[in-house]
């Protein structure tokens, strides 16, 4: 059977020609006699394999020096508490609604202190995202929290808060490595691993130096970043094979994309055209304010919710998987990742095309 084209939210699919190296090596990694999913992490061999794909993360997106990288366990959701536990120093933190997991993480983080929702686009039902510069953040905060992009809602920040001495936190779970970032403007990024970078079962974070040490005595152990740090993300077996699958994909960025402001412009070209699809006829409707409209989500609507659940159904059948929308939201979503191909929305927006032709 040939692949499909995936659409999935995540686990998204991967770049082929990553896929294909890992199935090459999965049997024997290098000459080390055995698969990377049997080896120690104690072994050398492993140890150059976690080194490496440390210094590839760090030169695909700029790092700079006073920033450690770290790979735990547990996803972005548990990264939602690790972060009040390590950074709210000052038991306050402002938060950004902008979708459901921004909305999920501001709940966990009151566990902790006092948050205060410094701005919603809740009111619209999350189809924009509110001006920075009319916002006010809390001098004291200990930090603002952003998610950079909204999954299930499609729509994405184009400028971020920057208050004086108040760090910025971002999840960008859905969006990194699709553009460069200035991680400068940042005092932590975190994201899972699922949808740009590597199988599930791992979030990857970088923290600014300076923030580190002051996590809240009952932190537990697995849970406070300047520990799991120091111990070069290993204070227990980390997740070997997810690691080793970055590694590659942080090759394939690197020697066959050419670099974050290649891989920008070749999303930003799969974007135009299932967007500009989607503007030219009144069949399917995208609910996203233009100008925070994601490159990596685009969620859409047929005239009914019968329509909807027809169109996933005929498009499964033609090699077009997960394109059923959250079930917050509804009707459609296409995931356009990294590793979606060109040819891909292409051929979906042609399917569309046929579908409206056959049942508009």
């Amino acid at each position: 059977m040939a692949r499909v084209y995936n659409f999935s939210a995540g686990p998204s699919m991967l770049p082929e020609a990553v896929l294909r190296t890992a199935q090459a090596e999965l049997m024997e990694y290098g000459s080390s006699g055995q698969s990377v999913m049997e080896m120690s992490h104690r072994s050398p061999v492993f140890e150059a394999i976690i080194q490496e794909t440390e210094a590839s993360i760090r030169r695909v997106l700029n790092v700079p020096a006073n920033y450690k990288i770290g790979f735990f366990q547990g996803g972005a959701h548990q990264q939602f508490s690790m972060v009040p536990l390590n950074f709210m120093t000052t038991g306050k933190a402002d938060y950004m609604v902008t979708g459901n997991f921004s909305g999920v993480a501001a709940k966990e983080a009151a566990k902790y202190g006092d948050i205060r929702i410094a701005a919603s686009s809740e009111d619209r039902n999350f189809t924009y995202i509110p001006d920075i510069a009319s916002t006010e953040f809390r001098p004291d905060a200990s930090y603002i929290h952003i998610c950079h992009n909204n999954t299930i809602f499609g729509s994405v920040f184009n400028e971020v808060p920057q208050v004086d001495g108040v760090p910025l936190i971002a999840d960008m779970s859905s969006n990194i490595m699709s553009r460069p970032v200035d991680v400068d403007k940042y005092g932590v990024i975190y994201f899972g691993v699922q949808k740009n970078i590597a199988p599930a079962g791992m979030a990857i974070a970088i923290v600014r130096e300076d923030l580190l040490g002051h996590a809240d005595p009952k932190t537990p152990i697995m849970m406070d970043y300047t520990k799991l740090l120091a111990k070069d993300s290993m204070l227990n077996t980390p997740n070997c094979w997810c690691i080793y699958m970055t590694g590659l994909v942080m090759k394939w960025l690197e020697q066959d994309i050419g670099g974050l402001e290649n891989m920008q412009k070749l999303n930003e070209a799969k974007a135009k055209v299932l967007y500009d699809y989607l503007d030219s006829q009144d069949f399917f409707h995208n609910p996203v304010e233009k100008p925070y409209r994601s490159l990596m989500n685009v969620t859409f609507t047929s005239p009914s919710k019968e329509m909807d659940k027809l169109f996933c159904e005929q498009a499964a059948k033609a090699g077009f998987v997960n394109l059923k929308g959250h079930r917050l939201v509804g009707g459609m979503r296409a995931s356009i990742y990294n590793a979606m191909p060109a040819a891909g929305v292409d051929a979906l927006v042609d399917f569309m095309k046929e579908f409206v032709r056959t049942n508009g």
